[in-house]
Formats: C-alpha cells, sequence, structure tokens
C-alpha cells in the first residue's frame, strides 16, 4: 500500500494533487504550529515553510512536537524540517529562523503561498501577519490563544467578528477593526482560562495546543481541496 493510499480513498486523486502543489507558510513552530506542521506533511502537502527563531528549550517538552531531550537548543525549524522530512521525503521544505515582525515583514514574499498559518504568539506580529496575508489575497487561519486551557472540545473555527470570551480574540478584532479588517478566520476557545495563581507564564497541557493544530491544520486542507 502507498504512503498516501488511505488519505487517497477518502479525498480523491484530484485532491491529493491539489495539496502535492500547495504551498503553505507556518509562522510560529510552537506548540500550535507543529502540530499543524505535523499533520499537513503527513496528508501529503508538497511545499512548506517554517518560520521561528526559537530555540527547543526543556519547558516545551510538556506541549510540543519538535520538543524532545534530544533536540533541546535546536532550532525548531530545524528539528521541524528532519521530522517533516522523515514522513516525506518529497517535500520541499524552506526553514526561516527569524521571528516574524512588523518590521520584517516585506522580506517575505506572501504572494508565493496558497494558504499562511498564524501560530505566532505577539499581537504586533499577528495583525502584520493578517494584514499581509489579506493585502495579497492568501487565505489565513490564525491561532487565537490556547494557554491556561484544558478542555480541547471548546475550541471552534469562526470569523473573529463572532467569537466571545478569548481575551486574545477580542485584541485582535479591535486592532484589526482600526485598520478596516473585519473578517479572519481564527481558532479560538470558548473555555473559562483556568486560574494561574502561582504564575504569571501561561499554563499549558499537551493536548489542549495540540487539538488546536490540527483543527487548523483540517481547515487549511479543506480549503486547499475547495471541501466546507
Amino acid at each position: 500500500m502507498k504512503q498516501f493510499e488511505r488519505t487517497r480513498t477518502l479525498l480523491g486523486d484530484s485532491a491529493l494533487e491539489k495539496l502535492n502543489n500547495a504551498k503553505v507558510a507556518i509562522f510560529g513552530i510552537g506548540g500550535v504550529g507543529s502540530y499543524v506542521a505535523e499533520a499537513l506533511a503527513r496528508v501529503g502537502i508538497g511545499n512548506l515553510d517554517f518560520i521561528d527563531n526559537d530555540t527547543v528549550k526543556l519547558s516545551n517538552i510538556n506541549r510540543q512536537i519538535v520538543a524532545l531531550h534530544s533536540t533541546l537548543g535546536m532550532y525548531k525549524t530545524d528539528v521541524m524540517k528532519a521530522r517533516a522530512l522523515d514522513i516525506n521525503p518529497k517535500i520541499n521544505i524552506n526553514t526561516f529562523n527569524v521571528f516574524f515582525l512588523p518590521e520584517n515583514k516585506d522580506e517575505f514574499d506572501f504572494t508565493k503561498y496558497d494558504y499562511i498559518v498564524d501560530a505566532i504568539d505577539t499581537v504586533k506580529a499577528k495583525i502584520a501577519l493578517v494584514e499581509s496575508a489579506k493585502n495579497v489575497g492568501v487565505p489565513i487561519v490564525s491561532s487565537m490563544g490556547t494557554g491556561n486551557k484544558l478542555n480541547p472540545t471548546y475550541f471552534e473555527i469562526a470569523d473573529i467578528s463572532k467569537t466571545s470570551v478569548c481575551p486574545l480574540a477580542r485584541v485582535m478584532r479591535i486592532e484589526l477593526k482600526k485598520r478596516g479588517i473585519k473578517n479572519l478566520k481564527v481558532l479560538y476557545s470558548k473555555e473559562l482560562p483556568v486560574k494561574n495563581n502561582s504564575s504569571r507564564i501561561p499554563s499549558s497541557v499537551s493536548f489542549v495546543p495540540s487539538v488546536a493544530g490540527l483543527i487548523i491544520a483540517s481547515e487549511v486542507v479543506k480549503d486547499l481541496i475547495g471541501q466546507t
């Protein structure tokens, strides 16, 4: 049985060809982004760009697929590239060891992408990425907050205008509206944040950002092959 045979029986030959020809950029290869990358590699996306300047830290092991004791100190993009190529050696992968910021957005040619995944943390960078994608008409899905969450069944895909509860979505909604951007596909959670009185660092657990990443990957694939 060929590697993608079971995917082929579900999606069909035409869809697999579209996925193989597609070019997807994942900005942020952390708890959410690493699982997006994993799923897209396994479904047959033929061209992937990974953008992140972070290295694997011990505190990442509880939730990030790139994080192992054997990968500590390595760039997350490099670990994810090696893993994705081990899944499918035919993928064309480019890595950019840089944090995407408003100041360096012009260094990226967004017109070459068929889809963009926003899995970065900072509001200013997320807004700049959304603006860049919208300016060239490239589809983008943006991950809202997954920290301090315990129940992954509360995740939903929605337009940002329809979101509630999520503090990050609220800030993004306000800032995008100022810039004339009313619509944005997002992944967000309706779960109230778990109170964390012991640390200012957001809490996390393995089965929350991973599910978020897999849902985003599903949305990317469905959009690329024209299924809803």
